[in-house]
């Protein structure tokens, strides 16, 4: 081997720059809807997903979710309690993988619906593409994505590495949960770039944003109209959201109560809107520069 060809190619792989490794083409998930929902740490991405899952579950749709993130809690409104992680569950049989059952990583929560958490390497070591590239080997050995028709990543942070745009390579569209303010923008912006730089070799899309824990959104739609992007909903800052968590319940299992009613029936909204975007186009925004954000949402 030449010295040329242990230079590793760095364009038009998965974004400028990247040295990832393609997905295998046998790990594809086929049959499925599949949404990765995105935002800054903190930003409610699980209570989303969750309720999102559940609103999915009433509209008659069979899901799982996927939860991406090593402190395992994506399904635990879901579920009422912290599944324990495909990561650790490996760990325990010497990842040998033939000896796990679907039972063994795979909880069924509220209304059916399937839930799964990947979990995470130990702070500092491995890689989360690896655990999610895992994660759906299994599902796949197991038949299991052959019996869904929804499938939901939850995602860390506002992590945008190749490790934790991994659930890219399976989505049809990704969503990504912001807050009225710039922190949430700013990270949104570089979500979108992320996932843009996939969507050049995966069959991933952009469906839009979710203005979440805020009174208004008129920070986040200044962006949207700026760069051209959908905001798909809006999730108000309510008590009931908190409590659901307290509750260890969505809003759909909760007692009837006007803002928990309005709540739930924007999650309907929203998971109706994503069922009909895969047969759409995806959106399309033109992600800024930082210093324009800064013009834009910055400081004087």
């Amino acid at each position: 081997m030449s010295p040329r060809d242990e230079i590793p190619l760095l364009k038009g792989l998965d974004g400028e720059g990247s040295v990832q490794v393609h997905q295998d083409a046998s790990m594809k998930i086929e049959g499925a809807k599949v949404f990765s929902v995105y935002g800054k740490g903190g930003i409610g991405k699980s209570t989303t997903s969750s309720n999102l899952s559940a609103a999915f579950s009433v509209m008659g749709k069979r899901v799982l979710q996927i939860g991406c993130d090593p402190k395992h809690d994506s399904t635990f409104t879901l579920t009422g309690r912290l599944q324990p992680t495909v990561i650790d569950i490996l760990k325990e049989v010497d990842f040998h993988a033939e000896e796990l059952r679907p039972e063994d990583y795979v909880a069924t929560g509220w209304n059916g619906v399937k839930c799964v958490e990947a979990g995470g390497p130990p702070a500092g070591t491995g890689c989360g593409g690896y655990v999610v590239g895992q994660t759906v080997k299994l599902l796949k050995q197991h038949h299991l994505l052959e019996d869904t028709d929804v499938v939901i990543f939850d995602v860390l942070g506002d992590v945008v590495c190749g490790g934790f745009a991994a659930p890219l390579q399976h989505a049809d569209r990704a969503v990504i949960v912001t807050a009225n303010d710039f922190d949430s923008i700013y990270a949104m912006n570089r979500i979108i770039a992320a996932v843009q730089a996939k969507s050049g070799n995966y069959k991933v899309q952009l469906a839009g944003c979710v203005a979440n824990r805020s009174r208004a959104t008129d920070e986040v739609d200044r962006y949207c109209e700026k760069v051209g992007f959908n905001r798909l909903a809006h999730m108000p800052d309510i008590d009931a959201i908190r409590r659901s968590r307290l509750k260890k319940k969505t809003l759909f299992e909760m007692d009837d109560e006007d803002d928990i009613i309005t709540a739930r029936a924007e999650y309907l909204r929203l998971a109706d809107t994503l069922w009909r975007s895969v047969q759409a186009p995806g959106s399309t925004p033109d992600p800024l520069p930082d210093r324009d954000i800064f013009e834009l949402l910055g400081f004087d």
